[in-house]
């Protein structure tokens, strides 16, 4: 961690996801009973949960990140269901089966292993859970997959170690999800070498 990722690079992730907010409150709003979302962030996502959201955790590896989601948590309703702690998605601290609903959320680009991080979510999933998911992907478009690979070792060091060229669809069904009820769509308002869009709700096949 430094400079640029503890202080100057988290009003720039602000600016960066406006165009998903749409996106993220229609997601946000279909979390129910114990909830655990994946790099929380600076928590804005946390205004966005609703009455069904019974108790939510949020993991965030990234301290300066954490206190920020943490004073967005005061501002919260009802704050006293809102959990959070620093940790790493790989090796989550929470028992098998613990969540109704897991929340991955422009993360899985980031986590290094993320397929780890999917085996993982997929654990502390309830067999009946869901796991809602809105993430940039690779792009099904050669021309621009091979755009994404070629910018991507820079983005990671602009972005705090964001990929473009993600397969995160085949990581997930890999780690156990079926994306059945998910779509995949080019985002209107993102530049077309991250606008592929992977967005809806999984959930886990039987084990």
């Amino acid at each position: 961690m430094g400079l640029y990722s503890d202080y100057l690079f988290p009003p720039l992730l602000d600016l960066a996801t406006r165009p998903f907010y749409r996106n993220r409150q229609r997601l946000i709003a279909a979390a129910r009973g114990r909830v655990l979302e994946i790099g929380v962030g600076n928590g804005a996502n946390l205004p966005l949960y609703g009455e069904q959201a019974t108790e939510i955790h949020g993991l965030e590896p990234s301290i300066p990140l954490l206190n920020r989601a943490r004073r967005q948590a005061t501002n919260s309703p009802h704050p006293q269901r809102i959990r959070l702690l620093a940790g790493d998605a790989r090796r989550l601290p929470y028992p098998d089966r613990y969540f109704d609903t897991v929340v991955a959320c422009l993360v899985l680009c980031t986590i290094p292993e993320p397929e780890r991080a999917a085996r993982e979510m997929r654990r502390v999933l309830a067999d009946n859970g869901q796991l809602l998911i809105l993430e940039h992907i690779a792009s099904p478009n050669p021309r621009t997959q091979r755009w994404q690979n070629r910018l991507t070792p820079l983005w990671k060091q602009l972005a705090c170690g964001c990929h473009l060229n993600r397969p995160t669809p085949d990581i997930l069904h890999h780690a156990g999800f079926d994306l059945a009820n998910t779509r995949r769509y080019r985002h209107a308002r993102l530049p077309a070498f991250a606008s592929q869009v992977l967005e809806g709700t999984a959930t886990p096949y039987p084990r």
